[in-house]
């Protein structure tokens, strides 16, 4: 065994140094200024042409409406008030409203019964959004939003959810009781009630439900979200996040994007008591945008990179550039994306993952693109050339996709070594593509069942039942506030249920979700899976919502009972977030053994907003080791690299498997592996099967509650110095 500071380990790797990509500095920071230059125009054009931030678009639809006057339908004064809404401008949008609902009801403007229940229902969610950004927005305090609503989350300024209670009765009164617009109504009314203070007993009793039908404490700690108290409550959209260690410090850091036009890229730094932003420093400044964050040390020199992915969402106007962000190792950061041969054409992405698929050494990228009967565009596979600059040879490879891609995910699924690849899409059946080991794949979903489910989003290889084999979850994004209601009340809810597909290790799958409990009709976006009780089982965050202003759903949280089977504890968890779940990370970033998590929490239109959230976990007494894999190649991290630990507890060995990676597909966990050990008293050994080797590397020895590295081919293991920085509030 051999003993040192992670600082002398970093100075070790970052000895070799460094050159930029094969075409020299020069290039790189040319073409970091040209990157600068694409990118403002874009955002200059985005009040016209941007959907959610076109705010001349809507003022002209608004110019427009005002000179009908009278003459102007219905449905035209409801998408010039909503236009408003969307746009922070809530007070206008309901006087629009309110003026058409007295012109409907005194029969000065023809509308039918659905007229009627659409204005009154919008007239209700924009009041409802004026009170969450006259108390959420503008009065954040750790409790806001967060289910069960009380403390700090019960608005002092009422205005807001007082005026909506009469039209979203007014929409009960008028609607059958099991159509989708009564159930979304009884939602918002309940949770109007839970903001003022008057839950259950102000709901009429016909109208009353609870938030859950999970109780509220179900033995599960609440996890405290202490943002505020550490400066991380980034106010912005939706957008990605990564924690991983970008200085070299040992230390955890958090990287932060906004896809607003001219939303910053934030790197908080870890201090090792809390964290500084050090954006400006590291030369982020002017790389706006990106709803995904993805890290990796493409190039191998011991530094990590990140990729940003943009135009998401935009179809044919989301032709933006994605940006490969090389880490030049002194604390500083530049755009190599041109130089490094990802900015020949741009597609509509946010999705994408790094993956060695041919076994040479060095990490390859996939980014699935969104294509669409408006904007064909193919999927990439991008193969390093490991000089620093990719090959996009998704044609010869077979791996095109051609469909709306939203996650992609790597994992040899059968064994033979090789990674496969999984395909999310929205609008078909998904892929996945058995890698056949001669630079080709061939998509075997339908064959293996695992082209479902219907609109999927998120997706991930995991081993949740920790018998070795990769399997596969697989999320939903069809449903809405109504299905949720439906849920709770125990009505039947026919789709809007995730994929949990267990493997068998050979390829072969089988369909185990509602089985498993993940039975919520949940719609998750950013999302990921860690150990969030240090037993030794992964565990689930679900970021959810959508874009409608109305889709205040909690994000979800599922525990995993051993792998028989997951547990909701949402409410007991208290990280049951009402704002959009975007990038979402699970990392320990106090170094104390246990996973907390990250989430940027904000919307897809500007005005709807929000901060991000930190859930400190508070502990479960469980025991825990750390491990950083050291490639002998070029992939440093040892992305893909199979993990099996054998720990001895309650008087008999249990196994332990991860796969190395970031996670989820819509946010990025530390590369490096914290793995909870349940009770366990001593580890036996720890296996390690790399990318191209067929036999594990078998380490032994290992201590409990500590943080070691593990290099390729070397014999032993060298334990990192690991002191606990707990969180220091401001």
């Amino acid at each position: 065994m051999r003993r040192a500071r992670a600082g002398l380990l970093w100075l070790a790797v970052a000895a070799g140094c460094r050159g930029d990509a094969a075409s020299g500095p020069n290039a790189a920071d040319a073409g970091h200024q040209r990157m600068l230059r694409e990118l403002e125009a874009l955002a200059a054009r985005a009040t016209t042409d941007n959907v959610f931030f076109a705010e001349s678009a809507v003022q002209r639809r608004l110019d427009d409406l005002r000179r009908s006057g009278a003459a102007a339908p219905w449905r035209e004064r409801l998408d010039a008030a909503l236009g408003a809404v969307q746009m922070g401008r809530e007070r206008e949008g309901i006087e629009l409203l309110a003026a058409a609902r007295e012109a409907l009801q005194s029969g000065r403007l023809a509308g039918d019964a659905n007229a009627a229940l659409s204005i009154s229902f919008y007239l209700a969610v924009a009041w409802l959004r004026l009170g969450e950004t006259e108390n959420c927005c503008a009065r954040v305090s750790a409790e806001s939003c967060i289910l069960p609503l009380r403390g700090g989350a019960v608005h002092t300024a009422p205005e807001g959810s007082r005026s909506a209670l009469p039209f979203l009765l007014e929409v009960l009164h008028n609607s059958a009781p099991e159509s989708y617009w009564h159930l979304s109504a009884r939602w918002l009314l309940n949770l109007a009630h839970m903001t003022l203070g008057t839950h259950p007993d102000g709901v009429p009793a016909p109208y009353r439900m609870a938030a859950s039908r999970s109780p509220g404490d179900g033995g599960f700690p609440s996890f405290a979200n202490v943002a505020p108290e550490l400066g991380v409550d980034t106010f912005g959209n939706a957008g990605g996040a990564v924690v991983d260690d970008f200085d070299g410090d040992g230390r955890l850091d958090i990287l932060v994007s906004d896809w607003a036009p001219r939303g910053r890229l934030r790197l908080f730094r870890s201090t090792g008591r809390g964290f500084e932003d050090v954006s400006q420093a590291a030369g982020l400044a002017g790389l706006h945008g990106g709803l995904n964050l993805v890290q990796a040390d493409y190039d191998g020199d011991g530094h990590l990179d990140f990729l940003v992915l943009r135009g998401a969402w935009l179809f044919e106007q989301g032709r933006h550039p994605n940006s490969l962000v090389r880490n030049r190792g002194d604390g500083t950061f530049v755009d190599v994306t041109f130089a490094a041969g990802l900015g020949a054409v741009h597609w509509p992405t946010q999705t994408a993952a790094f993956a060695d698929y041919d076994l040479d050494g060095d990490l390859d990228l996939y980014v699935g693109n969104e294509s669409t009967d408006r904007l064909r565009c193919p999927s990439q596979l991008f193969r390093n050339n490991g000089d620093g600059t990719f090959t996009d040879v998704a044609a010869a490879a077979g791996v095109t996709n051609d469909r709306f891609a939203k996650a992609v995910a790597w994992g040899d699924v059968d064994g033979d070594g090789w990674p496969d690849l999984y395909v999310s899409n929205l609008d078909g059946d998904n892929r996945l593509y058995r890698n056949r080991g001669d630079g080709t794949f061939v998509d075997v979903a339908a064959a293996r069942g695992v082209t479902g489910p219907p609109a999927s989003f998120p997706a991930w290889f995991w081993d949740f039942d920790n018998d070795g084999a990769l399997d596969l979850f697989v999320a939903n994004y069809d449903t809405g506030i109504g299905h949720i209601a439906a849920h709770v009340l125990g009505l039947p809810v026919p789709y809007g249920h995730p994929r949990l597909y267990r493997g068998d290790g050979r390829g072969g799958f089988t369909e185990v979700a509602q089985a498993m409990g993940l039975d919520y009709p949940s719609m998750p976006m950013g999302s990921n899976f860690g150990d969030l009780d240090g037993d030794g089982f992964l565990d689930v965050y679900l970021g959810t919502g959508d874009p409608h202003l109305q889709s205040l759903m909690p994000n979800l949280v599922y525990h995993n009972q051993r792998g028989r089977g997951f547990r909701d504890v949402t409410l007991a968890s208290g990280m049951g977030h009402l704002q959009k779940g975007h990038g979402t990370a699970i990392a320990d970033l106090d170094g104390d053994g246990d996973l907390d998590v990250f989430a940027v929490i904000g919307g897809a239109y500007r005005g709807d907003a929000f901060h991000d959230v930190l859930f400190e976990n508070p502990g479960f007494g469980n025991r825990w080791l750390t491990v950083r894999l050291r490639g002998g190649r070029k992939n440093r991290d040892g992305i893909g690299a199979r993990l099996h630990l054998v720990v001895h507890e309650d008087g008999a060995p249990r196994s332990i498997h991860r796969q190395v990676g970031s996670g989820g597909s819509f946010g990025g966990s530390p590369l490096r592996q914290t793995i909870g050990l349940g009770r366990a008293d001593r580890i036996e050994r720890l296996e390690i099967t790399w990318p191209g080797t067929a036999a594990p590397q078998v380490v032994t020895g290992l201590p409990l509650d500590a943080a070691v590295l593990v290099v390729e081919g070397d014999a032993g293991w060298t334990q990192i110095e690991h002191v606990p920085t707990p969180f220091r509030r401001r």
